[in-house]
């Protein structure tokens, strides 16, 4: 499974020690705004279990992996992505509040995107938005990601439903613009 480091980042696979800060992030609102209802602590176990099955490329669960400072060590967020298709994967990220704003986001998905397209086969990564979420708009378009258009009331969070924004970024693109 990789280990994906940058300047300030060690972005490796989440682990059992790992449950108290990944619960903290599903349990935190404003983590969790733009991202899903409060669920019940056995689904938010559930999710976190398929997530620490060994990983390789192709593997048909989520590759996730915990972001940290690597010189404290501390936990900041998690990101990673999961295979669409065998050429082609969805990448997400969360990060703790106190991360926010500091480029952790995307320092961490700047390598998720070598690693995807240099190492995992990866011709094509995509995101999925619930618009309003600036901040990870913001990221996503630094990045290379480029709108590719808006599915309208696509998901149903907070009462209402939402649309949302899909991302897409092609291996020929991000190498062509981080040689």
């Amino acid at each position: 499974m990789p280990v994906l480091t940058t300047a300030r980042l060690t972005c490796s696979p989440l682990h059992e020690q790992d449950w108290p800060f990944f619960l903290a992030l599903q349990h935190d609102p404003d983590v969790m705004r733009f991202v899903a209802e409060n669920r019940p602590l056995a689904e938010i176990r559930a999710a976190f279990d398929s997530r620490l099955a060994p990983w390789s490329p192709g593997s048909a669960h989520w590759l996730c992996l915990t972001v940290r400072d690597t010189a404290s060590q501390a936990p900041l967020g998690v990101t990673g992505y999961i295979h669409r298709e065998e050429d082609c994967a969805e990448v997400g990220f969360l990060f703790a509040p106190a991360a926010h704003g500091k480029g952790y986001g995307f320092e961490s998905l700047r390598a998720l995107c070598d690693y995807a397209f240099l190492q995992g086969g990866i011709r094509r990564l995509t995101a999925t938005v619930t618009a309003g979420n600036i901040a990870s708009k913001r990221v996503l378009e630094k990045t290379g990601f480029q709108l590719e258009g808006e599915l309208r009331e696509n998901y149903f969070l907070g009462g209402q439903w939402q649309n949302d924004w899909l991302f897409g970024l092609l291996k020929h693109e991000y190498l062509n613009n981080n040689p």
